[in-house]
C-alpha cells in the first residue's frame, strides 16, 4: 500500500516533519510517499494562502494519480479536500478531519490547540459538523517557522495550551497543524486526556479506507469530472478534468 503524505504549502521541512510521523504511525507494508508542491505560499496563515494553496496542492495530487492507493492531506486547514476527492481515483483524508472525528470517539467534547490564530479552525470544525462537540479552540503566541528553529519552546506553549483547554471542559486535545506533527509523544506524559496529532490519526483512516477499496461515485460532488477543458494547468491536472 502506497500513501501520498501530500503538504499544501511549499515548506519541505514541514513536509518532512509530517513525513516522519506518517512513518512512525503507518502499518507494516504501507509506503509514504511524501509531496511538497511546485508551487504556493511559503506557509499557509490567511484565506487568501489557502486558496493560491489549493491550486497547487490539487496540481501535486494529479501527478500521483493511480499511483498511490490513498492520500492524506498534510495541512490542518484540510485544504481543497472536498476537490481532492473529486478529483482522485483513490480516498483522500484531511488531517484535521481525521484528529476530530477520532476525538468524537474519545469522549463528548475536544479542544484544538494550534500556532497563531483559530478562526480559520472554527470554520473548519463547523464545516465538518462539529461544532457542537468542540469546548474550544486556542492558538498559542508561536508560528511554525519558530517551531522549526525552536522545537523546546514550541513544546512548552503547546503544552500551557493544552492544560488550559483541559480546564475548559477538553475531555481530548486535537494538535491543530501540520507543524505539530510528531509532537504528541513528548506531550503525552504531562497532557491528563488524549491528545490527536493529525497525521497519525490520518493515516489510519486512510489505510483502512484504501483497504474496503470503496467504488468511487458516479454522482454527486465526489463524482468525477468529465470532458472538461482548461487552460494554463499542468498536463496530469488537465487530464483529470477531462477524465482521462
Amino acid at each position: 500500500m502506497r500513501i501520498l503524505v501530500a503538504n499544501a504549502n511549499t515548506t519541505e521541512a514541514i513536509t518532512g516533519r509530517c513525513a516522519d510521523a506518517a512513518r512512525g504511525a503507518a502499518s507494516p507494508g504501507v509506503e509514504i510517499v511524501p509531496g511538497t508542491p511546485r508551487f504556493g505560499p511559503a506557509v499557509i496563515s490567511s484565506v487568501l494562502e489557502n486558496a493560491v494553496a489549493a491550486h497547487g496542492l490539487l496540481d501535486l495530487l494529479a501527478e500521483h494519480a493511480g499511483q498511490v492507493d490513498a492520500v492524506l492531506l498534510a495541512v490542518s486547514l484540510d485544504t481543497a479536500l472536498e476537490a481532492a476527492r473529486q478529483l482522485m481515483p483513490c480516498p483522500v483524508v484531511g488531517m484535521t478531519e481525521a484528529a476530530c472525528l477520532t476525538a468524537c470517539m474519545l469522549g463528548n467534547r475536544f479542544g484544538l490547540v494550534t500556532f497563531g490564530q483559530t478562526e480559520g479552525y472554527r470554520q473548519l470544525v463547523a464545516h465538518h459538523g462539529l461544532a457542537g462537540r468542540c469546548s474550544g479552540l486556542l492558538g498559542v503566541d508561536f508560528t511554525p517557522q519558530c517551531a522549526l528553529a525552536d522545537p523546546e519552546g514550541a513544546l512548552r506553549v503547546v503544552a500551557q495550551g493544552v492544560a488550559r483547554l483541559v480546564e475548559g471542559g477538553a475531555d481530548s486535545v486535537v494538535l491543530g497543524g501540520a507543524a505539530l506533527a510528531g509532537m504528541e509523544p513528548e506531550l503525552r506524559g504531562a497532557a491528563p486526556v488524549p491528545l490527536l496529532d493529525g497525521i497519525v490519526c490520518g493515516i489510519r483512516m486512510a489505510e483502512m479506507l484504501a483497504g474496503l477499496k470503496p467504488p468511487k461515485p458516479a454522482t454527486g460532488p465526489a463524482a468525477p469530472l468529465r470532458g472538461r477543458d482548461s487552460t494554463g494547468l499542468s498536463p496530469a491536472l488537465a487530464r483529470l478534468l477531462r477524465g482521462e
